[in-house]
């Protein structure tokens, strides 16, 4: 590899269903979760889903998460997420796993 090249370091994710305060219409429980790897790699545990709009309502802010943060960034000490469904008010909590090293060309 050229000693040259430009390296990111993106911490590793992952979302996990803290708690569920209403009716689990999406057929997830606690525990449940994904993971995005090497920036963008979404993984989920073999036999199980993650709803698409839970995902969705994380998607926004995990690529901030992503980064290196100030500690008195607000976002460093936040890490729950709720799925927009009012009825099932599934909250998710977002974890650092790890620590990509990606040469940054790689990047999209």
């Amino acid at each position: 590899m050229n000693e040259d090249r430009k390296i990111t370091e993106l911490s590793d994710l992952r979302v996990v269903v803290d708690r569920i305060e209403g009716r689990s219409v999406c057929g997830m429980a606690v525990g449940d979760s994904c993971e995005i790897t090497r920036s963008s790699q979404l993984r989920i545990p073999e036999g199980r889903h993650f709803c698409l709009y839970a995902l969705a309502a994380a998607l926004p802010l995990l690529p901030a998460m992503q980064r290196p943060m100030d500690d008195g960034d607000w976002l460093a000490n936040e890490a729950e997420i709720a799925c927009p469904d009012p009825e099932e008010r599934l909250i998710m909590r977002v974890e650092r796993t790890g620590l990509s090293r990606i040469p940054t060309e790689e990047l999209t």
